[in-house]
């Protein structure tokens, strides 16, 4: 079990990056592909009420997201302590989290489901869904809500099996998820007629492939980390250890749902549904360069935390350079290619002039602050994965909750329907500003005491690092 990951401390960290992220960056722009592709049917199969279906979509995934969330904080908290268990070869404990994930992602996806199916039309109100909307986020979300014990799981078993190393299997299983919810949809939407409902079931069925197929992987103890029935049992100690690393991402991701809720009532207000649309169709076009920046962060995580397991800190310190110098790379590119395309890449969803028109506008102000971005993902990431769970906590909120709901609730005031669209590089400018601070902070001890094993000061740096 142990020579499995013995790799992440040993082989060039250029090397390591790009074989750890690439296959995650490319399943996670597949995942994004088969979002806009859901978009792009649901346009083409509702003709003239295509920009209410869009909204309906639009308005139904933040609370998919908050669905998703909780298999986040496993997978996030959980990968972790298992890679830095690994780092320090504590195999046991690595064994324990792993089956303490499976159990939770069952019991969290049935407790959390309930009530969001009970409460639907309610919770969908205070998410700023119209009338023309509500009926469109309801069919879809009843059917993804009910199959939510599938995302929970999957996604939490990728995490886990990343932070084992294996990176190409958590891009296969991406692969092979998304690569059947593009076949599927049309296969329900078109064939047999199930509008928003079929993008639903084609995307749930989608996720119990990718979950079996993760399960299976562990059941049959193919992974670094193997898997035994006795540690199904919740241990309180592991579940505490779990929630306090992974809250971060899960606040990050509830946050960023929360933030929905103001920016689609100020999108009600000063744009309607068009607005509302407009805004649901710009995010899933930039997906495709947060999931980059993303993919880049859990491609940092595993090595972060096993060379920090493992007292190799020069190596920590030059991961992280090295993933802050492509992260931006990717947020620059991403920005001129959005730029110069946006009429194009909108006119891929609707025609209708309206639409157009505040699209065209809104996706420039709104992703300005995109090369800002990456540093704000790689520095909680970097903080989750040293298991420092009150840093990685601040900047998880920071961009969404103390920056963006304050600035969408006042630009809006000031400057009508494009104060929304502002907010967003202003809250980006700001979480960039903090994620520097703190992130100066921590890697200068790492570059200090990059021989820390040799010289025995690996203590040190800890007790330095958990000041901050």
């Amino acid at each position: 079990m142990d020579k499995k990951s013995e790799f992440l401390g040993k082989e060039s960290i250029r090397k390591l990056l790009f074989k750890l992220s690439a296959p995650i960056v490319v399943g996670m722009l597949v995942q994004a592909f088969y979002n806009v592709v859901d978009t792009f049917f649901v346009g083409m199969a509702y003709g003239t009420e295509s920009v209410q279906a869009i909204g309906g979509l639009s308005i139904a995934f933040p609370i998919q997201m908050i669905v998703i969330a909780f298999g986040i904080v496993l997978g996030t908290g959980g990968s972790s302590i298992i890679s830095r268990a690994l780092g320090a070869r504590e195999y046991e404990k690595a064994e324990r989290v792993l089956g303490n994930i499976f159990s939770l992602s069952l019991i969290l996806s049935v407790l959390v489901g309930i009530p969001c199916l009970y409460y639907l039309d309610t919770i969908l109100k205070v998410f700023g869904a119209t009338a023309g909307v509500l009926p469109y986020a309801r069919d879809y979300l009843q059917i993804i809500i009910a199959g939510g014990t599938t995302f929970v799981f999957g996604v939490a078993a990728q995490h886990v099996v990343r932070s084992e190393g294996n990176a190409r299997l958590a891009m296969n299983a991406m692969l092979v998820g998304g690569g059947l919810n593009i076949f599927l949809d049309p296969f329900f939407m078109f064939g047999f007629g199930m509008g928003v409902k079929g993008a639903a079931i084609a995307t749930v069925l989608s996720q119990v492939v990718v979950s079996v197929w993760l399960l299976l992987y562990y059941l049959k103890g193919k992974g670094a980390v193997h898997f035994r029935s006795e540690t199904l049992k919740p241990d309180l100690k592991i579940v505490k250890e779990i929630g306090a690393i992974g809250i971060g991402s899960f606040i990050m991701q509830c946050s960023n749902s929360i933030m929905m809720i103001f920016v689609y009532n100020a999108l009600a207000t000063h744009g309607g549904d068009t607005a509302i649309a407009v805004f649901g169709v710009i995010m899933r076009i930039n997906s495709f360069i947060f999931m980059s920046l993303l993919g880049m962060a859990f491609g940092l995580q595993p090595i972060a935390g096993f060379n920090y397991g493992a007292k190799k800190y020069g190596r920590i310190a030059e991961a992280v350079k090295l993933s802050l110098a492509v992260t931006t790379t990717i947020g620059v590119l991403g920005l001129l290619f959005i730029f110069y395309f946006r009429a194009q890449l909108l006119q891929l969803f609707s025609s209708d002039p309206h639409y157009l028109e505040l699209g065209k506008n809104a996706m420039v102000i709104m992703l300005l602050g995109m090369p800002l971005v990456g540093l704000n993902i790689i520095t909680s990431t970097l903080f989750q994965a040293l298991g420092k769970a009150r840093p990685a906590f601040l900047l998880s909120i920071s961009r969404q909750l103390l920056f963006l709901i304050p600035a969408v609730t006042v630009l809006p005031n000031l400057y009508g329907l494009n104060g929304v669209w502002a907010a967003f590089p202003v809250a980006d400018f700001l979480a960039f500003t903090l994620s520097g601070f703190l992130l100066s902070r921590i890697y200068r001890f790492f570059k200090e005491y990059k021989d820390s094993l040799k010289a025995g000061t690996g203590s040190e740096v800890a007790d330095k690092i958990s000041s901050i």
